[in-house]
């Protein structure tokens, strides 16, 4: 997937009524997955930019490891 949102949302079709008035959104459901991956991205990056600024000490993998795995903790 390499989509852009906007690409994506270029390929919705949209369920209308007797007047034309839109009431749902039809998508393939690749689409909808692409859909899902991107905002999950986007979920995850405000999440770390978050962390990042909250002035929390932060531990790499390597020695989060470490400390479970002294802990008894297989990881």
């Amino acid at each position: 997937m390499n989509s852009s949102i906007h690409e994506l949302l270029e390929k919705v079709e949209f369920v209308v009524d007797v007047e034309g008035q839109k009431k749902a959104v039809m998508l393939d459901y690749s689409i909808w997955k692409d859909l899902v991956s991107l905002l999950e991205d986007i979920e995850d990056s405000a999440e770390i930019e978050a962390s990042r600024n909250s002035g929390e000490e932060v531990v790499s993998w390597d020695e989060a490891k470490a400390e479970l795995r002294s802990k008894g903790i297989n990881v």
